[in-house]
């Protein structure tokens, strides 16, 4: 994985839900973007692993970034005041036998809160969702910003990106192409049959049946499944999902430039 080399100034990055299963490898993959110059790493006080351990953890690594952590509603104001960008991993995984619906019935209440406090203490940030079902978070967290009168459709954004990368990675293997040379655009939702790759727009183009077409697109449609049912019960997609969701943060600091 590659980043922008050229630094900029005083680009703060909030990081919600730091110790979480995609939040520790995400601090590491944030900590290494030499343009972001203070990284803060928030989470709640009862975190299986604490805050400030990430923290102390990841100000080790000899990159620009000042790392600090907070723990828990009395530090939030102090992790998102400044902040450019905020990157929301809060809420619980998907587990085995769990819908998508089952993860809003908790999630959603924890990005209301969450979104409130957004719009409270950083209401100019660019909010970048990651926690699940984002096609349902996104709207909920636009509501709270009407609501407080800071809404810009610009500045918030369900990280999609795992998809992409996904479409592009199945679609090497089975063409047989270097996986860094190929792109594959997918639009629609972000679950199950929602997500719609277009290998027919892929870029270098391969003409492919209609049978790998589909195997291709179920690969890619139940990949969240496939993750989950391996991991049996300790987790979801994690590692994958931090690495998309750096690139995404990448993008989105180099248009702040």
């Amino acid at each position: 994985m590659s980043f922008t080399t050229t630094t900029t100034t005083d680009m703060k990055v909030t990081l919600v839900g730091a110790s979480g299963a995609i939040g520790m490898p995400l601090s590491l993959l944030l900590k290494m973007n030499p343009m972001i110059t203070e990284l803060a790493l928030y989470d709640v006080k009862q975190a299986r692993v604490p805050v400030a351990g990430v923290a102390a953890d990841s100000s080790h690594i000899n990159s620009p970034a000042k790392v600090k952590g907070y723990a828990g509603p009395a530090q939030l104001e102090a992790a998102l005041t400044g902040s450019k960008v905020i990157v929301c991993t809060a809420g619980i995984a998907q587990k085995p036998g769990m819908s998508r619906d089952d993860l809003f019935n908790v999630n959603a209440g924890i990005m209301r809160d969450l979104a409130t406090a957004f719009a409270k203490y950083a209401p100019e940030a660019v909010v970048c969702i990651l926690s699940n079902p984002e096609t349902a978070l996104v709207p909920i967290t636009a509501e709270v910003y009407k609501k407080a009168g800071v809404y810009d459709s610009r500045k918030i954004v369900g990280i999609t990106t795992l998809d992409v990368t996904r479409a592009r990675t199945f679609y090497a293997e089975a063409t047989g192409m270097d996986v860094e040379k190929v792109d594959v655009p997918v639009v629609g939702g972000h679950g199950g049959c929602a997500i719609l790759p277009l290998f027919s727009k892929a870029t270098p183009y391969v003409k492919l049946d209609e049978e790998s077409i589909e195997e291709l697109d179920d690969h890619v449609q139940n990949a969240v499944t496939e993750v989950v049912d391996a991991l049996a019960g300790a987790g979801s997609a994690s590692l994958s999902m931090a690495y998309s969701a750096a690139q995404f943060v990448d993008i989105v600091i180099r248009g702040l430039k």
